[in-house]
């Protein structure tokens, strides 16, 4: 417990600093920095021999950050210059090849890389990336700038407070096991009281935005927001739930131990991981309808 209370406290350090420079290159390096670590603990737990397909994958995984956004190196580079260098060829060129070359090396040491192992390389060298690289993509998505890192705030508050208020009201009250094969300390109730907490932190996080930040969220945004805090919130449970079965599918109990008492990244990062894209997808739908 005492390891756990340590390592929570210097994340708790790591993160304020980051919050406090979120405009800045600073968000691009820490995210970068997870993204990579996850690529490589998926990578480790899948026993991916391939030691050229782990390397190129974990540096694949850092570098697809500086594609999410034209704004993510200011104010080291502009944007109109960082857009131009991103923008002159479609990203998709570079998954392509990336996935030529998991395939050629894949033939070159066919004895020991299997199919297996390069299409869980590529899953956790662009899909667990892809999900990082939300943080950015939703800071530098609007405008106000403000606006998008609250919805930041948004997906991760779907996901932790889930997972908060679904642990303590399964231990207070939890009888009726929800995935006894997956996972088998969650429970029904522990999942309605999670959904409840999310529900309640995220109203009071829309709450303190609208009065302290700059410009308020519309009311159609608003409502929108809030209406869709509880199958986000949901998602995150699936985020977590799917965790769960890729450690039992690779018989380890956490993906890493970056973290002490904590596991690793993706064992910290599981749920947001599914309400990133959640959130990002209603943005974008919010965008094109208000």
């Amino acid at each position: 417990m005492k390891q756990r209370v340590i390592t929570a406290v210097c994340l708790l350090a790591v993160l304020a600093v980051v919050v406090w420079q979120i405009n800045t290159p600073v968000l691009l390096i820490a995210v970068a920095f997870l993204s990579a670590v996850a690529s490589g603990e998926i990578m480790k737990c899948a026993k991916v021999e391939n030691t050229f397909i782990k390397v190129v994958g974990i540096i694949f995984s850092a570098l697809f950050q500086l594609f999410a956004s034209a704004k993510v190196l200011e104010p080291w580079v502009s944007a109109s210059t960082w857009g131009k260098v991103i923008g002159a060829v479609p990203n998709i060129v570079y998954i392509i090849v990336l996935c030529l070359v998991f395939f050629l090396a894949m033939l070159k040491d066919y004895a020991y890389t299997t199919f297996e192992d390069v299409s869980v390389s590529i899953f956790a060298s662009v899909a667990v990336p892809f999900g990082f690289s939300i943080f950015i993509r939703l800071r530098d998505m609007y405008v106000d700038e403000q606006f998008g890192i609250y919805l930041i705030f948004y997906a991760l508050i779907c996901a932790l407070a889930t997972d908060t208020g679904a642990q303590l009201m399964g231990m207070a009250f939890g009888k009726h096991k929800m995935a006894p094969n997956i996972s088998p300390k969650k429970t029904v109730e522990g999942a309605f009281g999670g959904l409840i907490f999310s529900m309640v932190l995220n109203a009071v996080a829309l709450t303190l935005y609208n009065k302290f930040a700059v410009n308020v969220i519309p009311q159609n945004m608003a409502t929108l927001l809030l209406a869709m805090v509880l199958p986000t919130s949901f998602m995150g449970m699936m985020g977590d739930l799917s965790a769960s079965v890729l450690k039992r599918n690779f018989e380890v109990k956490d993906f890493g131990k970056i973290f002490p008492g904590h596991g690793g990244v993706m064992d910290r990062m599981d749920s947001s991981l599914f309400t990133l894209p959640v959130t990002y997808a209603i943005a974008l739908i919010a965008s094109k309808i208000f």
